[in-house]
């Protein structure tokens, strides 16, 4: 039978400053290349792998700009080195692959952020859902975030790299307290930044017909509890854009302060 996911994505400019820093990708990886997908599409996944990504970047002037945009580049051309490895008929262990791309990547960063002094500490958030055949692999660094939605019931598969993410788990403050947190903002992993070290969170999440998940960036819980994205997520289930335009409109209208950026995307 064969695998298809459909998406939809968009991007949406805050109010706090003109330049967008977010930044979202989709592309289908074969062992030559990378092909950079539209906003909307499907994919086979018999013909190639496919990776969805969102990126915020941080840091003074353009810096969070570039920071996305050169992170979600860089992506896009060390994953394929991976398929070729598998292509030729090595056995990569796909999440140490992918770890160490995110480290590649931080380190390139942290390069061209001490190369600049505009562009000093220069950081970016990353999560990424790698589909292949047989699972998803995530890769994550920061507050965007994963969510799948599967059988009615809505789960966010990754954990915010954040201070104030702990006090939450812990139970020591509600949801609300912790998106209105003074530090939510405050994170302890990002992509660059200056930082030596990094500690992604990677793991294999195997995926069924019918899965329903969404990538975004802060902009999105900014503007909405986990309940309205799990009612969100609920809606619309043969149209991936109708459920991005709903989501995307609801926290902009609930916020808007902060870029907001989403990415819709179902197995078929």
């Amino acid at each position: 039978m064969p695998i298809v996911v459909k998406w939809s994505a968009d991007s949406i400019s805050g109010t706090k400053k003109p330049a967008n820093d977010d930044a979202w990708l989709v592309f289908a990886a074969g062992a030559d290349k990378s092909v950079r997908c539209d906003a909307e599409g499907e994919h086979d996944l018999r013909s190639n792998d496919l990776v969805i990504a969102v990126s915020d970047g941080m840091g003074g002037g353009q810096a969070g700009d570039l920071a996305s945009r050169l992170l979600l580049t860089q992506l896009s051309q060390i994953i394929p080195k991976t398929i070729r490895l598998s292509a030729s008929g090595f056995n990569p262990d796909y999440l140490e692959q992918l770890e160490e791309a995110l480290h590649a990547i931080h380190t390139s960063i942290n390069h061209h952020g001490a190369a600049d002094q505009e562009l000093k500490g220069m950081a970016a958030t990353i999560t990424l859902a790698w589909f292949t055949p047989e699972n998803i692999y995530v890769g994550h660094v920061g507050d965007s975030r994963l969510y799948r939605h599967r059988d009615g019931e809505t789960q966010q598969l990754t954990e915010d790299h954040a201070y104030a993410w702990r006090k939450f788990n812990k139970g020591e403050i509600s949801e609300m307290q912790y998106r209105m947190h003074p530090k939510r903002s405050v994170l302890n992993e990002v992509m660059g930044g200056g930082h030596r070290k990094l500690r992604p969170s990677v793991m294999a999440i195997p995926y069924i017909m019918g899965d329903r998940f969404m990538l975004c960036s802060d902009g999105i819980i900014d503007g909405m509890s986990q309940r309205r994205i799990h009612a969100q997520l609920s809606q619309n289930e043969d149209s991936t854009k109708a459920t991005l335009n709903s989501l995307i409109s609801t926290a902009v209208n609930n916020s808007g302060y902060d870029d907001t950026t989403c990415i819709v995307f179902d197995v078929r």
